[in-house]
């Protein structure tokens, strides 16, 4: 897909990897609108660096944990740009026992809401322009809690609602590759720790010991958390250069999930 001519709604763009991948969207040639909610005060600095881009864009404020609003968000897009080509699913609710501590029923409300809920009813009302569009692309936001969950040097890191609600972003991506298809592919992100994203960058990643942040990074296989420039990587490359995916889990985590132990070296054996 060339990126000219097409119209982008990306989610949670206020900052970080959503504020980046819109920017790197509108230097592509697309015209994008960016959606966000909270963190205000990022408003003045979006507004610039997209304005920079010289395309046309709308920023909108959307609460998407109110279900009745996420029509209006979709038909505002449509009706500014005419059509909807890319959505970029990005939105979530952190997840840090660091933070947040012990789970309340309130939290664990959120998680659901936030992270599962909204894409879905987003992904509802974007799919009949998404297809008439006639190559339609989506890309759903997760995280590799959805495998790890509370496990090892991660359970600093994600509680456990937030890994169940990241798995569940998995059955999503796939039931929806098949609805969306032909016309739309529908693929998955799914993200280690990576700056503004459970990383560097972050409140909860300030609340790490040193310990603690040593452990996460020795358990990666490239012995790094992930950058920004990273992810927007990946997303250029499912829109631009993977016509034939859809349904597929990209997973960007510096080898995380496969621990950071090396492989042993072959031994002799003893048959000859």
């Amino acid at each position: 897909m060339e990126l000219k001519g097409k119209v982008a709604l990306v989610l949670g763009a206020i900052k970080g990897i959503g504020k980046d991948i819109g920017v790197a969207l509108a230097q592509g040639g697309a015209v994008v609108a960016l959606n966000y909610f909270d963190w205000e005060e990022g408003l003045d600095e979006l507004k610039k660096v997209v304005a920079e881009t010289g395309q046309d864009h709308l920023i909108i404020k959307t609460d998407l944990l109110k279900t009745e609003k996420i029509p209006g968000l979709i038909q505002q897009v449509v009706d500014h740009f005419g059509h909807l080509d890319i959505l970029i699913n990005n939105i979530e609710r952190g997840g840090w026992p660091v933070v947040h501590g012990p789970y309340v029923q309130e939290q664990w409300d959120l998680e659901m809401e936030t992270t599962l809920r909204a894409k879905r009813w987003v992904f509802d009302s974007a799919l009949p322009h998404l297809k008439a569009s006639g190559d339609g692309v989506v890309i759903n936001f997760s995280s590799i809690a959805g495998i790890v969950g509370r496990a090892g040097p991660a359970g600093h890191v994600f509680n456990e609602g937030y890994a169940a609600a990241n798995r569940g972003i998995a059955v999503l991506t796939e039931t929806w590759a098949r609805i969306g298809a032909p016309q739309v592919r529908v693929n998955e992100i799914m993200l280690g720790f990576v700056e503004t994203r459970h990383g560097e960058k972050t409140w909860g990643w300030d609340l790490l010991s040193q310990e603690q942040k040593t452990s996460l990074i020795d358990h990666t296989l490239l012995n790094r958390t992930g950058t920004i420039e990273d992810v927007v990587k990946a997303v250029l490359f499912i829109i631009k250069d993977a016509p034939f995916m859809t349904g597929t889990v990209l997973r960007i985590d510096g080898g995380y999930v496969l621990g950071g132990e090396n492989v042993a070296p072959m031994p002799k054996g003893v048959l000859f």
